[in-house]
C-alpha cells in the first residue's frame, strides 16, 4: 500500500471531539510505516489549504462554522461532502490512490463517489452509531437520516473498521454487516502527548476546584445524555453526606450542559462543584493529574477514550459496565465498573477509591503498564494489515 487517501471531518488543529486526535496520530503512524497519506478535511479562514504536518498530506476544504441545531447540521453536511467531493477529485488528477479511507457517516457520500471514481477498495471507520447515541430511537429525522447514512456505507464499504469488540456486535447486529468484514482495532493512546504539568502550577489549579484537605471527582467529556453524567450527579448528594468535603468538577460542554446545571441546583450541588464548560486540550488533560478519581458514567461508549486518559495520567478511574469499556477496563485490576444507570452502586465505589488509599495506588500502578497496550504504533500496524489485504488481488479460482 504506497498511498491513501483520509476523508475526515475534523482534524488538529480543528478539534471537535475524539476523532480529529484519532485521525492524526493514525496518519502519523501511517507515514512511519513508509505509507504516503493525504488527509482530506474542513479547515477555518485561517488555515492553509494544503500543508504536510508530521509527514502527513494536508488538504483543507473552506467550510462556515458549523451550526448547532442537528436539523442544520445535516444540510451543512451534506455541503461539505460536495465540496470535499470536489477537493478529491482534483487531488486525484494529480495522485494515484490505492485506497480511501473514511471515518464515521460524516464523509461517506464523498468517501462513496471518489473510492469508485478512483476504482480504489473503500474503508471506513465507525467510531460510533446513532442507535447507539439514541437507545434504538432513530425513526424520526434526522437521526433516521443518520442512521441510514450509517447503514449504507457500513454495507458498501469493502471494509469496516470499529474500536472495540462491542461496536463489531453492534455494526452486525443493526446495519447487517457480516462480522468476516469488521476489523476490530481498539484506539490508541500516548502517554507521552499528555502534558505532566509543573508541580506549582497543578497545586494552582487544583486550588481552583478544591481546598488540600478536600476530594476531587471528575467528569469529563462531551455533555450530551449517552454520556450519563446525570447518573453521576444523582449519586453525589448521598456521597457527599458519606464523604464530607467531597467536591466535584464537570469539565467539557454540548446539548445536555443546561439540563445538567438544572439538575445540580435541583440537588443543592452547585456550592459542592463547578461546571468548567470547554477548554483547551493542554488543562484539560491536566485535570486528571490534580482530580482525586474520575468517573466515565456513559449510558452509550462505544470505546472510552477518557478512560484511557485519565489512567494514563495516573488518576483513579471508575468506568459503567457498558460497551467498550468493560474492554477498556478490567475489573478490579486497573479501575472499578458499576452497574449503568445506577447512581446508587456508582456512589459506592466513588467512596471506595476515595477512603481507600491502598486501593487507589494498586489501580494506579496497574493501570500505568496498561495503558501501554493501546500503543499507536500498533494501531497503525493493524490498520495498515486491513488496508493491504483489500489492496491483493483475490485467489483466481482453478478448474478440479
Amino acid at each position: 500500500m504506497s498511498r491513501v487517501l483520509i476523508l475526515s471531518w475534523e482534524y488538529p488543529p480543528l478539534i471537535e471531539g475524539g476523532l480529529a486526535r484519532h485521525v492524526r496520530k493514525l496518519s502519523e503512524g501511517l507515514v512511519e510505516l513508509e505509507v504516503e497519506v493525504h488527509v482530506l478535511t474542513r479547515g477555518s479562514e485561517e488555515s492553509p489549504r494544503s500543508e504536510v504536518v508530521a509527514g502527513v498530506n494536508v488538504h483543507r476544504v473552506l467550510e462556515p462554522t458549523r451550526p448547532r441545531d442537528l436539523g442544520e447540521f445535516v444540510t451543512w453536511i451534506e455541503r461539505m461532502n460536495a465540496d470535499m467531493l470536489a477537493a478529491g477529485v482534483e487531488l486525484g488528477d494529480r495522485y494515484s490512490f490505492d485506497l480511501v479511507h473514511g471515518h464515521d457517516w460524516l464523509v461517506a457520500a464523498a468517501c462513496d463517489h471518489l473510492a469508485r471514481r478512483f476504482g480504489a477498495p473503500l474503508v471506513t471507520t465507525i467510531h460510533a452509531t446513532e442507535h447507539g447515541r439514541h437507545q434504538g430511537w432513530v425513526d424520526k429525522h434526522p437521526q433516521s437520516y443518520i442512521h441510514g447514512v450509517e447503514r449504507w456505507i457500513s454495507n458498501r464499504s469493502d471494509r469496516v473498521i470499529a474500536c472495540s469488540s462491542y461496536m463489531r456486535e453492534q455494526i452486525s447486529d443493526i446495519f447487517a454487516v457480516p462480522e468476516a468484514r469488521i476489523a476490530v482495532i481498539p484506539n490508541g493512546i500516548d502517554p507521552g502527548d499528555l502534558p505532566l504539568g509543573e508541580e506549582s502550577e497543578l497545586a494552582d489549579l487544583r486550588a481552583e476546584f478544591a481546598a488540600p484537605d478536600e476530594k476531587l471527582v471528575l467528569l469529563i467529556g462531551r455533555l450530551v445524555y449517552e454520556k450519563g453524567f446525570q447518573i453521576a450527579l444523582e449519586a453525589m448528594p448521598e456521597l457527599i453526606e458519606r464523604v464530607p468535603g467531597t467536591r466535584f468538577l464537570v469539565a467539557g460542554s454540548g446539548t445536555h450542559e443546561n439540563e445538567l446545571k438544572k439538575q445540580a441546583t435541583e440537588l443543592g450541588l452547585m456550592e459542592h462543584g463547578t461546571f468548567l464548560g470547554w477548554i483547551g486540550d493542554d488543562v484539560l488533560h491536566l485535570l486528571y493529574r490534580i482530580a482525586d478519581v474520575c468517573v466515565v458514567p456513559s449510558i452509550y461508549e462505544p470505546f472510552g477514550l477518557v478512560a484511557l486518559e485519565a489512567m494514563a495520567s495516573g488518576c483513579p478511574c471508575i468506568v459503567a459496565d457498558t460497551g467498550g469499556l468493560r474492554e477498556v477496563v478490567p475489573h478490579g485490576e486497573v479501575g472499578l465498573r458499576f452497574r449503568t444507570r445506577d447512581p446508587e452502586a456508582l456512589g459506592g465505589m466513588v467512596e471506595r477509591v476515595l477512603t481507600d488509599a491502598e486501593l487507589r495506588e494498586s489501580l494506579v500502578a496497574e493501570a500505568s503498564e496498561h495503558v501501554l497496550r493501546f500503543d499507536w504504533s500498533d494501531v497503525a500496524r493493524r490498520t495498515l494489515a486491513v488496508y493491504d489485504e483489500l489492496a491483493r488481488p483475490a485467489p483466481v479460482a482453478t478448474a478440479d
